[in-house]
């Protein structure tokens, strides 16, 4: 499947099975598989099928990838599930003033019903943690700074939805390097081709401005 980056993922239109690849690879798989189980009611995910030592069994969940629809003109719709969704997962308890933190928050990480433009699956929860809401506030929008620069006019719309405080830009800015700074030492830890991708992608957003 064409969105999948850190891990192998294929499906046949029934069932989709996850392979965890990299460093860390047995961690991210328990935490995902807790966190789909803990969301199952409460958030839309995938409902977990089967587990693996190196993989994890999902069924299929018909719709759109958020960023699929971004490329069909639907910035507007997109943003606003994701500020409802985010909405959603902040909500849930966590420990101390935190929140649940998604960990890859984006589009990219969304099923949508290109009908009712609503959140059909939350993807992705390998990097879920307690944490801080600029987090996923943060990193959701440098996904859209990043990967679709041409429909940054419609964060607003993810903001708005969103429906909580949205931290100043200077603190959102420092959430998504020390992000990316994550990323490249993680990299790094798995070969040269990813550590000069995430090195570049820092300096890259080093240089973003508000």
């Amino acid at each position: 499947m064409r969105h999948g980056y850190t891990n192998s993922t294929f499906g046949d239109g029934a069932l989709v099975v996850k392979c965890y690849l990299g460093p860390g690879a047995a961690e991210r798989l328990e935490t995902e598989r807790k966190m789909l189980r803990r969301m199952r009611g409460r958030v839309p995910v995938p409902a977990v099928q089967s587990v693996s030592d190196t993989s994890l069994t999902t069924r299929f969940v018909p719709g759109i990838h958020g960023q699929d629809l971004l490329d069909e003109g639907l910035a507007k719709e997109v943003m606003t599930a994701c500020g409802r969704t985010l909405a959603a997962i902040h909500a849930m308890p966590a420990a101390r003033g935190r929140v649940l933190v998604h960990g890859d928050y984006g589009p990219n990480n969304l099923i949508i019903d290109p009908m009712t433009h609503e959140t059909a699956a939350v993807l992705d929860w390998e990097w879920a943690h307690r944490g801080e809401p600029v987090e996923d506030l943060a990193w959701c929008e440098w996904i859209i700074r990043t990967h679709h620069p041409e429909h940054a006019e419609a964060l607003p719309y993810f903001f708005e939805s969103y429906g909580g405080p949205v931290p100043e830009w200077a603190e959102r800015h420092a959430a998504m390097l020390e992000r990316c700074r994550a990323l490249l030492a993680f990299a790094a830890d798995w070969g040269p081709e990813g550590e000069e991708l995430w090195r570049e992608r820092v300096e890259a957003t080093a240089a973003f401005t508000g």
